[in-house]
C-alpha cells in the first residue's frame, strides 16, 4: 500500500503544486477528478477570493483537494485556514514559513497537512510538529525556492532517512521516468506545477503554454538571487529585464515590487512575456504536448510502471 495515497485517499501518489493567485477551481478539480491531489495556492487573495475557488472546486469534484498557504506570502493565514475548516477542506499544504502553531487545531479539525521542506533540518522540523506529509522540493522547481538551492535528485533521500511520514519529490518531474525515480529513491509520490500548465483544463493563455511546449533544456532562469529571493522561470523578455536591473543593483523591496502577482498574472494570464513573468521549473524542457489532466496521469502510472519493470529486470 501506497502511505501517501492512504493519508490522502486519492487513487495515484500525484499531488498538484500551488500556483498562487493564478490558482483557479477548474484545474483544481480536474487534477483531483482524474485521481491526484488538486490544489488551491491561495497566493496574496483575500479571503473573499479563496472562499469562491473552494466553493467553486467543491461544486466541481467531491474528491479530496487541498489549498496551499504560503506562510510568508499571504496577509490572512488565519483567515484561510478558517475558511479550510469552516469548508471541510481536508487537505492544508503549508509552505514558506514555519508551519508548527497551525498543525494542531487543523488536526482537531480533521485536516490533514502537508508541509514543504527544502533541506533535512526543515523536513525533521515539520515531522515533529505532526505534519502528516512532506513536500521536499529541489531548486528545479519552478516559482520561488529555496535559497539553498539543493537539487531534488540529492534532497529526496537523506530527507527519507531521516522522517517516517510520507515524502513527496518536487521539482523537476512531469513524466512516468520522473516518478519512477523519486519512487526508486524513496519517495512516495510526487508534486508537480509546470506540467499542469501545460494541459487541456487549465485556464492559463495559450502562449504560457506554447512557451512551456516549445521550451528548451535551458529555457528557464534564476531571478532574485542578488537579493536572497530565487524564483525560477521562463526566459521571457521581462525575466531579462528583471537580471538587467539585477546587475544594477536592486532592493529586496523593490524586487518583490517588480515580482508581485500582478506581474504573474500579466505573464501567465494575458500570455504578455514583456511586461509579467511566467513561472516555469526546468522540466519544461521535456515538455511537448498538451494532453487532458486524465490523460497525463494515466500515462504517468503507466510508463512509471514500465519503468521500474525494465529496470528490475536490468538488476536481475
Amino acid at each position: 500500500m501506497n502511505t501517501l495515497t492512504s493519508v490522502l485517499n486519492i487513487k495515484y501518489p500525484i499531488i498538484q503544486g500551488g500556483m498562487g493567485n493564478i490558482s483557479n477551481a477548474i484545474l483544481t478539480a480536474a487534477v483531483s477528478e482524474a485521481g491526484g491531489l488538486g490544489t488551491i495556492g491561495a497566493g496574496t487573495m483575500g479571503p473573499h477570493e479563496v472562499e469562491d475557488i473552494i466553493v467553486e472546486t467543491k461544486r466541481r469534484t467531491e474528491k479530496p483537494f487541498a489549498v496551499n498557504v504560503a506562510l510568508s506570502v499571504s496577509p490572512y493565514v488565519k483567515e484561510i485556514l478558517s475558511l479550510v475548516i469552516k469548508h471541510k477542506v481536508p487537505v492544508v499544504s503549508l509552505s514558506a514559513g514555519n508551519p508548527a502553531p497551525f498543525i494542531s487545531k487543523l488536526h482537531e479539525n480533521g485536516v490533514k497537512v502537508i508541509t514543504v521542506a527544502a533541506s533535512v533540518r526543515q523536513a525533521i522540523k515539520a515531522e515533529a510538529a505532526g505534519a502528516d506529509i512532506i513536500v521536499a522540493e529541489g531548486y528545479e522547481a519552478a516559482g520561488i525556492n529555496s535559497s539553498l538551492e539543493t537539487t531534488t535528485l540529492v534532497l529526496i533521500p537523506q530527507i527519507v532517512n531521516k522522517v517516517s511520514v510520507p515524502v513527496a519529490a518536487a521539482g523537476g518531474i512531469g513524466d512516468g521516468k520522473g516518478l519512477a525515480a523519486m519512487l526508486a529513491l524513496g519517495a512516495s509520490g510526487v508534486q508537480m506545477g509546470t506540467r499542469f500548465i501545460a494541459t487541456k483544463e487549465a485556464p492559463f493563455h495559450t502562449e504560457y503554454k506554447k512557451k512551456i511546449i516549445e521550451a528548451t533544456d535551458h529555457e528557464t532562469v534564476i531571478i532574485g538571487r542578488s537579493v536572497g529571493r530565487i524564483r525560477r522561470v521562463l526566459s521571457t523578455g521581462y525575466a531579462h529585464k528583471l537580471l538587467n536591473i539585477e546587475k544594477e543593483g536592486i532592493s529586496l523591496e523593490k524586487f518583490n515590487t517588480l515580482t508581485s502577482e500582478d506581474y504573474h498574472k500579466k505573464g501567465a494570464l494575458e500570455g504578455n512575456g514583456e511586461e509579467g513573468f511566467m513561472n516555469s521549473g526546468q522540466i519544461s524542457g521535456l515538455i511537448a504536448d498538451l494532453p487532458t489532466v486524465k490523460e497525463l496521469l494515466d500515462k504517468m502510472m503507466g510508463d512509471a510502471n514500465l519503468q521500474l519493470q525494465n529496470a528490475a529486470k536490468i538488476l536481475n
